[in-house]
């Protein structure tokens, strides 16, 4: 049987290596990165059981790294591990798309058993209904397929990106998102759009879905803050 994935990143050296360690003693094939980019590329990259992310990491930070995975992969679990130990860290975490959140310093024994019961909830397949279509009006978002069915049947074709930003402006709907937070989660901090490029998109995809783009309903430019998808789904 292969063995079981686990993706962790950590930039605590010594701590990384004693996790790896460990968790190879389990049994796990554990890939390592040491600062957010890196965990982006090497998920990318490969399939993995579980993500292990410490929240205060180089480059982009263990919340931006989840979310962005989210955008791409709803059922990976993910995990937290931090020295942000307050309610409101813990609920940030947890809104941000992780499926557990443990305080440094922890019990390795501790970790380990929160590392298992997640594999297992994952290999289990758990009727985990992956967020794979969204309707808008009469038009439906297909984010797999990058693919929007209109009204009468017939499809256009969306790019990478477009089904991004819609993903991310879906699952935060009725929530302001800032460009930064577009800017870090669809576009990877590889390359800095101008903010005319998201307005854009933006308008874009008033084209697709406004009865009247010039006056939208779904889709809002928040002055001085970013954008924000309007729906009652």
């Amino acid at each position: 049987m292969s063995k079981k994935r686990v993706l962790l990143a950590e930039d605590e050296e010594h701590l990384l290596e004693a996790i790896k360690l460990n968790l190879e003693l389990e049994g796990y094939k554990v890939s390592t990165a040491n600062n957010g980019k890196k965990a982006l590329q090497i998920f990318k990259e490969e399939r993995f059981n579980l993500v292990i992310l410490d929240v205060m990491m180089p480059e982009i930070d263990g919340f931006v790294v989840a979310e962005t995975i989210r955008l791409e992969n709803s059922e990976v679990p993910i995990m937290f591990l931090t020295a942000k130990n307050t309610n409101e860290d813990k609920i940030s975490g947890l809104k941000k798309g992780a499926d557990d959140y443990l305080t440094k310093p922890f019990n390795l024994e501790e970790l380990i058993l929160r590392v298992n019961n997640l594999v297992k909830r994952s290999l289990k397949g758990e009727d985990l209904k992956e967020f794979n279509s969204y309707k808008i009006g009469e038009k439906t978002i297909h984010f797999n397929s990058f693919e929007l069915v209109n009204e009468d049947g017939s499809i256009t074709p969306l790019t990478k990106k477009e089904t991004m930003l819609l993903k991310l402006l879906i699952e935060r709907r009725n929530e302001a998102v800032s460009r930064e937070q577009i800017l870090e989660t669809v576009w990877n901090y590889d390359v800095y759009p101008s903010t005319r490029t998201i307005d854009n998109f933006i308008l874009t995809f008033r084209k697709y879905f406004e009865p009247d783009p010039k006056n939208p309903v779904y889709f809002h430019s928040i002055r001085g803050v970013g954008y924000k998808f309007t729906d009652q789904h």
